[in-house]
């Protein structure tokens, strides 16, 4: 089997890539743990930022690499969902109005600073501390960067996380995706929905037909990109039922199960966990619904031979 040991520390440097005038993804190879992708709007006076980095010395980086755009100042960050790759920059932007869902400030001020705690390889994070959204709220916001329009919206339900937006520029058609997509990773949903994030995708992400797609991880995409986790989406949700009609745990159904056309992806042993959160729908639990994480990171540990999971942040 493909444990995390198949990311790469030397899979390249990021890259800024303007994917419409004014309008940047920052891709971080290879995108596996913790090595997610931002962007950042150019325009107004001012700078907006879509989500930081996981460590001190990536995020200052990322913020080189907006100056290098740009002398005008990030005025406003948004963030995505709380997961820290995400987040924990923040507190490098203290000029910034921090923008995101009320359950995505809830959720930063829950899970405190980084720490290193044997789940994956030891992560250097620098000098960090919380900076949730100060800025928040129920459904969305829009963002001007001068005359151009920037959708802030929350997806409606539990599916990455329980407190997923999206910033979409219809007039450019762009999305940030933010973790809803993975582009040549595993997607992992277990602190949210299988079921969601299906409904996500084809019900909320689809009908915006943007035609350039920056997801969270991975090289930037076109719509084939949603289809292409939604099949995985369902192939998980095909080995849950398998499984659990089996009598076997989310453990022993992921060890049985052929990855077949996904066993390239990075981070593979995310098959686990998310068959932990889609045994828990089929057996009745809500959407993002609170069920043992610990649990489920330890069985990825298994699945990946007893060693934690490597993280080159």
């Amino acid at each position: 089997m493909a444990g995390s040991d198949s990311a790469s520390p030397g899979a390249g440097p990021p890259a800024t890539v303007e994917v419409s005038e004014g309008v940047y993804a920052y891709i971080q190879p290879d995108g596996s743990w913790y090595i997610n992708n931002t962007g950042f709007i150019v325009g107004g006076g001012g700078v907006i930022s879509i989500d930081t980095c996981s460590t001190a010395l990536r995020t200052r980086a990322y913020l080189d690499a907006v100056a290098a755009v740009s002398d005008q100042p990030i005025r406003t960050l948004v963030n995505t969902h709380h997961h820290g790759d995400h987040t924990y920059g923040n507190c490098l932007l203290p000029q910034a109005t921090i923008v995101g869902h009320e359950r995505c400030r809830d959720e930063v001020l829950a899970s405190g600073p980084p720490v290193n705690l044997g789940i994956w390889t030891d992560v250097e994070w620098g000098d960090l501390e919380p900076a949730p959204p100060f800025l928040t709220y129920d459904s969305g916001v829009t963002l001007w960067a001068g005359e151009l329009r920037c959708a802030v919206r929350y997806v409606g339900t539990p599916a990455h996380t329980t407190n997923d937006s999206i910033v979409h520029i219809p007039e450019r058609s762009v999305l940030f995706a933010g973790d809803l997509l993975f582009s040549g990773c595993a997607p992992f949903l277990l602190m949210g929905s299988i079921g969601g994030a299906i409904e996500v995708l084809e019900d909320v992400l689809r009908p915006l037909r943007a035609q350039v797609i920056v997801p969270g991880h991975g090289p930037v995409r076109g719509p084939e990109l949603i289809d292409e986790v939604l099949g995985y989406l369902r192939f998980v949700q095909d080995v849950a039922r398998d499984g659990k009609d089996a009598g076997l745990s989310p453990l022993d159904a992921a060890r049985e199960a052929d990855l077949g056309d996904y066993s390239d992806l990075l981070d593979s042993e995310r098959i686990v966990g998310n068959l932990h959160r889609a045994y828990a729908e089929l057996g009745g639990a809500d959407r993002g619904a609170p069920i043992d994480l610990i649990a489920a990171l330890q069985d990825m540990i298994t699945y990946n031979g007893g060693r934690p999971l490597s993280c080159h942040a």
